[in-house]
This record gives structure tokens, sequence and C-alpha cells, in this order.
């Protein structure tokens, strides 16, 4: 099993229209660094914003997964996700000239294949994966659906889809092995019923559908009106109804490819928990609001975990950096130095150290007769342990100083103490630009969080 984080060695582009927008769209995916996720950035807006895959952003489930993050949308996101997911891919970006990506055949298919021909490359870093250890699930009395997860030694997925219409009946799919997604799942293509589909178009939804992007079951009589209207809408000559209840102009690649189908859409929704998932997802009757449902839901849970999981560090061992070369680094002195070793350090990550002791200057007016480690100095420490890594992106760092812009989500957990040893771990939430970096950054003591903030600095040339 692979275990290093993954990205693709090229930028590749594909072309089409929205199925719900019917909007010619240019879409790239471009390689992206360490931890970055997957993001998508609408090169078509003033500033190119950036909207994170995150479960948070949902803002509409209604015929596909929307996001939206601060009044920039993006339409339509599962197919592309699932397809990332589905080839083991960590951090990718994916750039758009439209809110919707293409529709292409209604499948994965063709981001597939696209990403091959980028090829997938291998990243330093671990990736990260949230291992189920209890059940978890999710339920929408309105609808029924309900989604599972249990332990498992991987990632595997089986849905279970019951419309109620005679034409598709009850389906099943299972996904034992994600490295088994493209062969097995990635063509499976979107599908709507005729009841649906006629509500859809007098909505003026699906302006870029056709009959060679999505399957259409036939669950209710076709009069001759509304049969010269799909013709019209489709731009065919003649449509009929094929024995198995479908549209003609295709042919099912499996018997169950609705299932598949729903299979691939829980993956690509539940991308948006922003963690690989180690586990088996049962889910009855999936349908996006559910899944986006169920991946917030993942998405809480990961992240409590992952404040609650104290790293380990051997601090007997050589420092990367000791306090000598932390003053090279830092304009900081005594007694408003407050780090005293770096223990790792890479191009999105730093970690460094602090011994607290009661001759520490700030106790003699700080709570003297019950003396406690001040939280604006945890948070002071944290950004000093942050400096080091933004300060080592340039080659002479003695010449810059990294200024704060914004701190935000400060939450103080236990008290720091005289005998305390603090550990400061920084990581970037999204790549230094222009000189600012956007990081997180957690203090434990004790084998406890005793700290956590989101921290904005920039680096600026000393005058």
């Amino acid at each position: 099993m692979n275990t290093k984080q993954r990205t693709i060695g090229k930028e590749v582009t594909l072309t089409g229209v929205g199925l719900h927008t019917g909007e010619k769209v240019t879409m790239r995916f471009l390689p992206a660094p360490e931890n970055h996720g997957y993001a998508f950035k609408r090169v078509d807006l003033e500033g190119e914003p950036i909207i994170e895959a995150d479960a948070n952003y949902v803002v509409n489930t209604q015929r596909g997964t929307n996001l939206e993050k601060r009044g920039v949308k993006i339409q339509t996101s599962e197919h592309v996700l699932a397809a990332l997911v589905g080839m083991e891919i960590d951090n990718v970006l994916i750039e758009l000239d439209s809110p919707e990506p293409p529709i292409m055949d209604g499948s994965s298919k063709y981001f597939v294949e696209a990403l091959e021909e980028a090829g997938i490359v291998d990243q330093k870093t671990e990736r990260e994966e949230f291992i189920v250890k209890d059940v978890i699930s999710y339920r929408d009395e309105n609808s029924g659906s309900e989604i599972t997860i249990i332990p498992a030694d991987e990632y595997q997925i089986t849905t279970m889809v019951d419309f109620g219409t005679k034409v598709l009946g009850t389906q099943n799919a299972t996904l034992d092995r994600i490295s088994d997604f493209k062969e097995e799942i990635a063509n499976a293509r979107t599908f709507s019923f005729l009841h649906e589909l006629e509500n859809l178009l007098e909505n003026g939804l699906i302006k870029g559908g056709d009959l060679n992007n999505a399957i259409v079951y036939v669950d209710k009589e076709i009069s001759e009106t509304t049969m010269k209207k799909l013709e019209q809408v489709f731009h065919k000559k003649k449509i009929s109804v094929k024995p198995n209840g479908i549209l003609d102009n295709l042919t099912l690649h499996q018997p169950n490819e609705a299932a598949r189908h729903k299979l691939l859409d829980v993956i690509g929704d539940l991308a948006l928990a922003g963690t690989r998932i180690r586990g088996k997802v049962i889910a009855n009757k999936p349908g996006h609001y559910v899944n986006t449902q169920f991946a917030k839901k993942l998405a809480k849970i990961i992240k409590m975990e992952k404040r609650n999981k104290v790293p380990k560090y051997d601090l007997s061992a050589t420092p990367l950096m000791d306090i000598h070369q932390i003053m090279a680094m830092l304009p900081h002195r005594p007694p408003f130095l407050l780090i005293d070793r770096i223990l790792e350090l890479s191009d999105t990550h730093v970690v460094g150290m602090k011994n607290v002791t009661m001759n520490e200057p700030f106790f003699v007016g700080h709570f003297p007769g019950a003396p406690v480690m001040p939280g604006v100095l945890q948070v002071e420490a944290m950004a000093q342990t942050g400096g080091i890594l933004v300060l080592s992106t340039v080659p002479d760092p003695e010449n810059y100083l990294t200024l704060f812009m914004k701190i935000d989500n400060v939450k103080f957990k236990q008290k720091v103490l005289p005998g305390d040893t603090l550990i400061f771990q920084c990581s970037l939430i999204s790549p230094i630009r222009r000189g600012i970096c956007h990081m997180q950054a957690y203090a434990y003591a004790n084998d406890k969080l005793v700290c956590e903030a989101e921290m904005m600095a920039q680096i600026v040339k000393k005058k």
C-alpha cells in the first residue's frame, strides 16, 4: 500500500460543457505541493479565487454537489473528485474558466484518463489517513437514506439503491479496493428518470445534457409532445425507448450501472471530508445531501482526532536547530525569544520546542503565587516557530522580519506551568504567496493539546 502523498507529473487539460449550465469550459489539472489537498481555481474571475474541496463549503446538493466560498461557486464537483480519490492522488489544483467542470460522458472516465496522461508521482510527505475505529452513521429521516462506516483494512464502499420503480428496481454495487476504481466504477454514467428530466428541462437545467452523457430511465408513458420536445432538446431526429427501459443511443456498461454511479458519487462527495479514509462505507439509498452531511460529520470527527493526537518527538536527539542557529535567523532576543530548539523543518511545516522554567521573567508578575504561562506568549511562541518556516524560504533570513497580519480561532485548552516542555507544530494551510504565510499552529505539553491558533503573517525586508 502506498503511504506517500501523490500529485500529478504535469499539467493536463480537458474541454467540454457543464451539464447544468451548458457553458463551454476548459479545465486543467495542475500539480500541487504536499498537504495541499484538492482545490478549485476560477481563472475566469477577478483575482482567480480558490475554493478548497471542503464539506463546509457545500451550499446546494440539488442535481450535484455545489460548493460556494465568498460568493464564488463550483457546481457538480463530485465526478472530478471521485477520479482523484480513485486514482489515489492527494494534491491537485483544478483550474476552471466556468462554474462547472465539463460533464464529458457523465462519468469519471475521461478525468481518470487525463490524470493518467499527466502521470502520477510520489511526494516526500506521508499520507494522512483517517482509520475508522468505531461505527459512524448518518441518517436522513425525510428520505430514509443512510450511510454507515465501519472498521476495515482498506477503503471499501457498498451502495444499495432502490428508487421504487420497476424499470430500475433494486441494485447493489461494491468496491473492495480503491485501486479497482478505474476498471469497475470510473465509466459508470450519471442517470435520470424521465419524470425528473421533464421537470429539469422546464426549469432550465441540464442545458449541456444529451443522450451521450446521461442515462435516461423511462418510468412513465411518453406522450408524443414530450417525445418531440426531447428530440428537439437532444438534437436527435428520432428517439425511442429500448426494451430495458432506457432512451436509445446508449448501451449500459453494466446492468447495475446506476448503483455503480451512485458509488462513484459517494467517493466524490466523501472526498470533501478532506482526509483519506480507511474503513468500509455502506450507503443505503445514497444521494448528494446525505453524502455531504456524512462528509461534514466525518470532517468534524477527523478534526477532533487530529487535535487530540499528540505528536511524539525524541527530545534527546540532536535538534535540527539549536538556540544559536535560531538567533541567527530570528530577530528576537531574550527575554522575548520564546523557543529553544527546532526539531523538524520542511517546505510545509515546522516543529519547535520550549522548556518552561520558573526563571521566566513573566512569572514575576503573572500570577506569582500560582505561576501560569500567559496565553498570549504561547501564541507568540507558536508564531516564532512559524517564523522559522517563513524565513527558511529566503536566502538571507537575517535581513527579513515576519509580522503578524491576522490571528483566528485561538483556543486555550490547558494551563502551561513551570517544568512543562512545550512542543509547537505549525503547518501551512495554503502555499506561501507574495511573502504571506497562512498557518495552522498547535502547542502541546504533557501529552495534551494546550493551545491552537490559525495565524497569518507576512515576511518583509528590514529597512
